[in-house]
């Protein structure tokens, strides 16, 4: 019971940290990312599909006011697009976009 007790905790609490937002971003201080990806691979078959492989990103329409550090590494990633109106990307540092 305590075990299920910390991990309802844990996951309340680390909720925050893996939230992705639409839209705008706004920082006001000093943010620090590091992030690593290896091994990884995204596809996209059919139409109108998006294939992303993203290690560190601050997307939407940001607005950084502070310091900001980011440290992201790809290894070893594929992002494949097959078809019509289809999109791949890698992005091992990506502040703004969609």
């Amino acid at each position: 019971m305590r075990l299920i007790t910390a991990l309802v905790a844990t996951a309340v609490i680390a909720s925050p940290v893996f939230a992705q937002t639409a839209g705008k971003v706004d920082i006001k201080g000093n943010t620090n990312i590091n992030a690593a990806q290896a091994n990884t691979a995204a596809v996209a078959i059919g139409e109108g599909n998006t294939a992303k492989n993203t290690a560190g990103a601050i997307k939407g329409g940001t607005t950084i006011k502070g310091n900001t550090n980011i440290n992201a590494v790809q290894k070893n990633t594929a992002a494949v697009a097959i078809g019509k109106n289809n999109t791949a990307a890698n992005e091992a540092g990506v502040i703004g976009g969609k």
